[in-house]
C-alpha cells in the first residue's frame, strides 16, 4: 500500500477487511468494484467447467491462480493486437467462462502475483498458437478504449483471489505480444492512489517490464508469489522534502490533427523526455512453483493455416459467486472433445499503437 501520511511515503496495511475470508463483510474504495453492465458475449458469472468452443466470442477474464487464468486475444489470425484490439476474445488454461481454451504447449513460464493493490499476471509463451502474428509486439488492452467501451468492447474481468469469491473489478490492463502477456486487476484503493491510476491505460508503447514492472526472470518456471505494491505506472518520486512528497507522471508524446472550422488543425502532447525504467521493481517473497501447466488440449495448424485443438478436457466445477452487478447464473460442466477451427472473419480494424517517445510532467 502507498499513501501519505505527515508528508512521508509509507508502506502499511491495505484498508480492505476479511482480506483471507470470504464469508466475512469486505468493504471496497470507490470505483474498485465493477457496476458497470456484462458484455453481452459473457456468461452472466465466471463459471468453471464449460464446454470447450474454440470459435467463442465470450470475453470474460478470470485471474485466480498460477493454473487458472485467461488472457486476451485475437479471435483469428492474420491480425495485429492493433488491428483487433476491439475485438479480442477470452482464451484460458482451464475451460471456464465460455471461452476458448489455451492449447498445452503454449505457455512456457509464468508467474502469478498477489499485491494488497492489484493481482498480476506475467507470462511467457508462443502466443502465435492463439491467432499472434509472430513479429507482432503488441500493444495495450483496458477497459476504456477510443469509444470508452473497452479495448476489447465488452472485456470484463474477475478474480477470487482477494476474499475466496469471484468479483467483478472495475480497473484493468493488459500487455501482450506474440511472445509475452502481462495483465492487472487492480482490486484496492486509497486516497492516495485509486484504482484507475493503479491500472494507469495510457502508457501502451511501454511494455510490461515498465507499466507492470517485476521479476520477469522465470521463463521455464511456473510460480506463484506475494509481492510489494509497485508505484502507478508512470509516476516517479521528484522530492521529499520532510513536510511533502513531490510527484511526477510520465506521459507519452504523439501528435495528432483535429479539424476546426473545417480546417485540420495539428496537436501535440508531451515533450521527448524518455525515463529509462519505472520507480522501482518490487520484490517478491512466499514464491511457490508448479511443474507445469497442463489442461490435456493440444495445439494443430491445419494447411489453409487455420488454428484447431485436438484433446479430451476433464469436467470441472463450478464457480458462481459474485460481488457485482452482475446477477448470479446456473453452470454447466462436461467433458468435451474439442476439434473446431477458427475461421471467422471481422471488418473491423483500428489504428494501430502510435509513437515510442513520451514525456514527464511535473506536478505537486
Amino acid at each position: 500500500m502507498l499513501f501519505i501520511a505527515s508528508g512521508a511515503l509509507i508502506l502499511g496495511a491495505i484498508a480492505v477487511s476479511a482480506q483471507s475470508s470470504a464469508t466475512a463483510t469486505t468493504t471496497f474504495s470507490e470505483g474498485v468494484i465493477a457496476t458497470g453492465t456484462m458484455g453481452t458475449t459473457n456468461p452472466a458469472e465466471p463459471t468453471l467447467g464449460t464446454t470447450v468452443n474454440q470459435t467463442s466470442y465470450a470475453r470474460l477474464i478470470s485471474l485466480n491462480s498460477i493454473d487458472d487464468w485467461c488472457i486476451f486475444a485475437p479471435p483469428e489470425a492474420g491480425v495485429t493486437i492493433g488491428e483487433s484490439e476491439a475485438y479480442e476474445v477470452a482464451w484460458c488454461t482451464k475451460a471456464r467462462n465460455n471461452a476458448r481454451v489455451i492449447p498445452d504447449g503454449t505457455i512456457t513460464g509464468a508467474s502469478f502475483i498477489k499485491t494488497d493493490f492489484y493481482v498480476q499476471l506475467m507470462a511467457y509463451g508462443d502466443f502465435t498458437k492463439i491467432n499472434l502474428q509472430a513479429g507482432d509486439y503488441g500493444g495495450e488492452l483496458d477497459p476504456h478504449g477510443a469509444s470508452g467501451d473497452g479495448n476489447p468492447v465488452g472485456g470484463n474481468v474477475t478474480t477470487n483471489v482477494v476474499t475466496g469469491e469471484d468479483l467483478h473489478f472495475e480497473e484493468w490492463m493488459s500487455f501482450i505480444s506474440y511472445s509475452q502477456v502481462c495483465f492487472r486487476i487492480c482490486t484496492n484503493a486509497n486516497g492516495t492512489w485509486d484504482a484507475a491510476t493503479m491500472c494507469e491505460h495510457k502508457l501502451d508503447e511501454m511494455g510490461c517490464n515498465f507499466v507492470m514492472p517485476g521479476n520477469y526472470d522465470f521463463n521455464g518456471t511456473y510460480e506463484s508469489c506475494e509481492a510489494e505494491v509497485a508505484y502507478p505506472p508512470g509516476v516517479y518520486i521528484t522530492a521529499i522534502d520532510g513536510t511533502s512528497t513531490g510527484y511526477s507522471t510520465f506521459a507519452q508524446y504523439y501528435t495528432g490533427v483535429y479539424t476546426a472550422d473545417g480546417e485540420p488543425v495539428s496537436y501535440t502532447v508531451g515533450t521527448t523526455v524518455t525515463p529509462s525504467t519505472a520507480q522501482m521493481t518490487p520484490s517478491s517473497s512466499n514464491c511457490q512453483t508448479t511443474s507445469t501447466i497442463s489442461n490435456g488440449i493440444a495445439v494443430q495448424t491445419g494447411t489453409d493455416g487455420s488454428v484447431s485443438v485436438v484433446g479430451t478436457v476433464a469436467a470441472s466445477g463450478s464457480s458462481t459467486k459474485s460481488g457485482s452487478s452482475s446477477s448470479a447464473t446456473g453452470s454447466s460442466s462436461s467433458d468435451s472433445d474439442a476439434a473446431v477451427s477458427v475461421s471467422y472473419r471481422e471488418g473491423l480494424t483500428l489504428v494501430a499503437l502510435i509513437s515510442s517517445i513520451a514525456a514527464i510532467v511535473i506536478f505537486q
